[in-house]
């Protein structure tokens, strides 16, 4: 698959546990510290060990300055997509432009259902992520000074002013491993986000970029557009390693490098809850990666 030439971009994935919310917070302000690009945090709004995703987001945009932020990825069951267009704009906003919107269509329906949800099968799902999609860029379209109305099978808007704007154009990232969701990706999505521990096969990750890239044709994009991002876990190491993410910073670079230059993802984000990886993710392999594809472009 081919280099998509995006700028690199890395991360952290924190777990929102609100057991130690200053632990969290702390966490976040070290992935600022050690030269990161984004913080991200997963959203189970039925999770009761955890802290609300969009308080902390909020919270965190206060507490940091130029790290951008993200849900990793907001839970749409359960936030209907018209209050998410303003409450993302509005933390944009606020935030300086620093804000990112991970969306997935939801997937333990029980727990969605428990707290008030409308249980969907997975087409459903996807179909009204879709529909989502297309009610939040409608009310972040502020400059269209006409009514905005809606009228889908899971989303009505039926005459809502439209905007505000948000500070910068906020990328809208989907976490996607079927071919119905990926098609999507590439139709309306600017950011496909898997996470690598439900990822196969570097096989599936390129079966995958080729239904993104022609869903995007299809729908008259470049596959350019659709920014390729991985959830990342391992472990740092001493010695080399013929497992992927499991040694020294080094080999972490080269393998994130080969990521990008032959699968076209451009952001990594690591999943981790301690001080120690995130600095060695930020300070050590995060600029080894950006020299080495630099290089290979150059070539």
């Amino acid at each position: 698959m081919p280099d998509y030439g995006h700028e690199l971009t890395f991360g952290t994935f924190i777990t929102p546990a609100n057991s130690a919310p200053k632990e969290v917070v702390g966490l976040a302000q070290e992935s600022e510290a050690a030269g990161l690009d984004l913080v991200t945090f997963q959203d189970h709004p039925y999770q009761s060990g955890f802290l609300d995703t969009w308080t902390l987001l909020s919270y965190v945009a206060a507490k940091t300055e130029r790290v951008h932020l993200s849900g990793n990825v907001i839970n749409l069951p359960l936030r209907p997509p018209a209050v998410l267009a303003r409450a993302a704009a509005g933390l944009d906003l606020l935030s300086h432009g620093r804000f990112e919107l991970g969306l997935g269509a939801g997937g333990f329906w029980d727990a969605i259902e428990a707290m008030g949800g409308r249980r969907l099968s997975p087409g459903q799902a996807v179909d009204a992520l879709g529909e989502a999609i297309d009610v939040i860029r409608g009310l972040w379209d502020a400059d269209n000074r006409s009514l905005f109305r809606v009228d889908g099978t899971y989303y009505q808007v039926d005459g809502a002013k439209r905007g505000p704007a948000p500070a910068h154009d906020i990328g809208i990232w989907l976490g996607a491993y079927k071919p119905k969701m990926l098609r999507l990706t590439g139709a309306k999505a600017d950011g496909w986000l898997p996470s690598l521990p439900y990822v196969k096969s570097l096989d599936e990750v390129a079966r995958s970029n080729a239904i993104i890239d022609e869903a995007a044709e299809a729908a008259g994009r470049e596959p350019a557009a659709v920014r390729r991002l991985l959830n990342i876990g391992g472990r740092f190491g001493s010695t080399r390693s013929d497992r992927l993410l499991a040694g020294p910073p080094e080999q972490w670079a080269e393998q994130l490098a080969a990521l990008t230059l032959e699968y076209g993802f451009s952001g990594y984000i690591v999943m981790a809850d301690d001080a120690g990886t995130i600095r060695t993710f930020g300070e050590e392999v995060a600029p080894a990666t950006r020299a080495l594809v630099a290089q290979e472009r150059a070539r």
